[in-house]
């Protein structure tokens, strides 16, 4: 099943990146050849216009065949040279090539607005806690050497009940768990009942005083909680806070492949904080086990990585390919094409050389 959701997310992906090349191919007047679902053979197609639309045997993403994009095509159709990718004017060309890159990130967009129309797993204010589903009292920080950590505590634990002698606590609010904790003077260990990975686990703890420097008199376990649930947000909420998100995962997102490419020059890149293929696939499978919010969140990241790696001034690359028209524009002629095939060799070499590094250390991490 992870495969297969794996495999839809990858074709959903990469359609909607070769959909915004289709749109602003057609709207800037390009003769579009095919739009392609899926990799030839070839399985059924029609056509319309003078587009062939084909879903293909290889369900690995997609494409779209732009008249004038190799050279074949200008040798061909002579009538037709007008339309060709080459022919239109550079701004066009470089429309159609970032039009890709911007669908990936409306597409994210969509995507963390719907996340937030559904409701996704939140840290919650008092107010709000009557009005959320599934709401836990959440371990949000473990203090190191403390009774919790002692004790086997763990960030993400979910405290269910606490207990006591014949006291107990079963609230979800942050305020009277601690009220309760400090209640207990007698030194006595403190029963908990936590919620780890789907799993009830029972656990004992003794709070001590001390452990909170601002309050050292207190009895403390040594943990920051925090009262999450699922509270779906308004239309108008969404669309505004899905920009938001959507901006701050791009922003560092942007970041942290800078750093990643700058660490590969300096031969200092920690290929343990990157993920292939096989990483993306587990992810999307885990991702799926916590429900369809959680999917289309991990989705939508996945889409701004591909729209910011794509655009990216590497040969074989959008905005390789982008540079090459922003070159042409300024030195007024195309570059030839024998430079072209050599600098997009190169680039392909280079893109599938860490591709296979990246997928050996999904394996590593996998087998070892």
């Amino acid at each position: 099943m992870t495969i297969i959701l794996f495999i839809i997310v990858l074709v959903a992906l990469i359609v909607v990146h070769e959909f915004g090349h289709f749109v602003v191919a057609k709207l800037s007047r390009m003769r579009v050849d095919e739009f392609g679902i899926g990799y030839p053979p070839r399985a059924w197609s029609f056509k319309k216009g003078e587009t062939v639309y084909s879903f293909n045997w290889l369900p690995f993403g997609g494409f779209v065949k732009i008249y004038g994009e190799d050279e074949q095509d200008k040798v061909e159709g002579l009538d037709e040279t007008h339309r060709a990718f080459g022919s239109r004017p550079r701004i066009l060309q470089a429309l159609v090539l970032v039009a890709g890159i911007a669908m990936n990130l409306f597409f994210a967009y969509i995507l963390l607005t719907a996340t937030l129309m559904l409701g996704t797993p939140r840290a919650l204010t008092p107010e709000e806690v009557g009005k959320a589903s599934d709401v836990k009292l959440y371990v949000a920080e473990v203090l190191p050497n403390g009774p919790a950590d002692m004790a086997g505590i763990k960030a993400g634990d979910a405290i269910e009940r606490a207990s006591y002698g014949d006291k107990t606590f079963e609230s979800v609010l942050p305020e009277e768990f601690t009220a309760f904790i400090s209640g207990d003077a007698s030194g006595a260990p403190l029963t908990l009942s936590v919620l780890r990975d789907g799993k009830h686990i029972q656990l004992e703890a003794t709070p001590k005083a001390g452990v909170v420097t601002k309050d050292p008199t207190r009895p403390a376990l040594g943990i920051a909680i925090a009262t999450a649930g699922v509270l779906p947000q308004t239309f108008l909420e969404s669309l505004t806070e899905g920009a938001r998100i959507t901006w701050e995962i791009t922003k560092q997102t942007a970041i942290g492949l800078w750093n990643f490419f700058a660490s590969i020059a300096t031969l200092s890149a920690d290929l343990s904080q990157v993920s292939g293929p096989v990483g993306i696939a587990g992810a999307v499978g885990s991702a799926s086990s916590h429900g369809i919010a959680a999917l289309l969140s991990l989705t939508a990241i996945i889409s701004i990585n591909l729209a910011l790696i794509n655009i990216l001034p590497l040969p074989a690359l959008d905005g390789g390919r982008l540079l090459f028209v922003i070159i042409e524009a300024i030195i007024r002629r195309p570059i030839p094409a024998s430079v072209g095939r050599v600098v997009n060799t190169l680039g392909f070499a280079f893109l599938l050389l860490l591709m296979v590094v990246v997928t050996a250390s999904d394996l590593f991490k996998i087998f070892i």
